[in-house]
């Protein structure tokens, strides 16, 4: 477990990410992260968009459904 400290930045609070966590979450400054609560009700940080992961699903799909017109127009 990594324990995360709060700190006032202006009028909001932010989290200090020690360099272990930014490591393991494969993040540097500047990237986004994503707070996401699971069904059970816990709360999960993450670089995982969900949102993009839903589209390239999507875009996936489509292509497996015109998998043969792809073909033919990659001649």
């Amino acid at each position: 477990m990594i324990a995360l400290k709060l700190t006032q930045v202006g009028n909001s609070v932010g989290v200090v990410l020690p360099k272990e966590a930014l490591v393991k979450l494969g993040v540097e400054k500047g990237d986004l992260l994503y707070l996401t609560e699971s069904a059970q009700g816990e709360m999960r940080l993450s670089a995982y968009d969900p949102k993009v992961a839903e589209e390239i699903a999507l875009g996936e799909s489509f292509m497996d459904d015109y998998r043969d017109a792809f073909r033919v127009l990659a001649k």
